[in-house]
């Protein structure tokens, strides 16, 4: 394993290559943190949109070294359905950051457009494994790995659920199920946790300029996704950086107390 430097903390974070994850990444690195940036980098043929590339996650990893000023960025390609690649991912950041102080699990897709059952059984699977069962295939693999850590330990499980966790958004079934089973899920992982130093937390962004709300936009049939703008109270759609701001303080030190919490971050959507 590899030698850790002092008070220094490595994350990983998945879904990196774009929106959210990609800020997520950008934001942890400004606080020091080293990172092993995850993304499947390939299309879905059972959705109907581009997913993020090869190239938009060597942009994001050669950018936050740039920002950073040293190599503590690592590209990494795996399925977050894959038990299997998120065991070698978390193995692979203990390998060479010398162990895991925090997992995020950003990865999320949206399809439907559709009642329900008129959504293909294959394209409903695949929100469902993506949105839920990415995240808890990473908690599977990360949990043990942070408590690896020694006490004392501070370690972190982070996902990012969604207004629609708490909404019932038209078309969107399977997505909002999804969303509701991450909530109940980091709600499960805080008790199970107890006293062992380690959180687990959530974060619901609303309408935030990313693929997923441009995709949301088409299966409304909306002009384009400004459209949304107006259904929060705050009038504007969110930039993933403000909702990577919150990851980043939920996976920092001073968020200790806070445990089992889905954090709203969706300029008021929610009230």
């Amino acid at each position: 394993m590899a030698e850790r430097s002092e008070g220094m903390k490595a994350a990983l974070v998945t879904g990196a290559a774009r929106g959210i994850g990609a800020a997520t990444v950008h934001a942890l690195v400004d606080d020091g943190w080293s990172v092993l940036a995850v993304d499947l980098a390939a299309d879905d043929p059972d959705l109907p949109y581009a997913l993020g590339t090869m190239a938009e996650l060597a942009v994001v990893t050669d950018q936050a070294n740039a920002r950073a000023g040293a190599e503590r960025v690592v590209s990494w390609v795996a399925d977050v359905r894959d038990g299997d690649a998120m065991a070698a991912a978390v193995a692979h950041a203990e390998e060479r950051f010398g162990g895991l102080d925090a997992a995020l699990a950003v990865a999320g897709v949206i399809a439907g457009g559709v009642p329900l059952w008129e959504v293909p059984p294959a394209r409903q699977q695949a929100v469902l494994d993506i949105n839920l069962g990415g995240v808890l295939a990473l908690a599977r693999a990360a949990v043990p790995a942070l408590l690896r850590r020694p006490m004392p330990r501070s370690g972190r499980f982070l996902a990012v659920a969604s207004a629609a966790a708490t909404r019932g958004l038209p078309m969107l079934a399977a997505y909002c199920a999804a969303k509701a089973g991450v909530a109940g899920l980091v709600r499960a992982l805080a008790v199970e946790l107890a006293d062992s130093g380690i959180t687990a937390n959530a974060v619901s962004p609303g309408s935030t300029r990313t693929r997923i709300l441009d995709e949301s936009a088409r299966l409304y049939d909306l002009p384009d996704a400004e459209a949304f703008a107006d259904q929060q109270p705050q009038h504007r759609l969110l930039d993933p950086a403000e909702v990577a701001a919150v990851l980043a303080f939920l996976a920092g030190p001073r968020s200790g107390a806070m445990t089992g919490a889905v954090v709203p971050v969706d300029g008021g959507l929610a009230l």
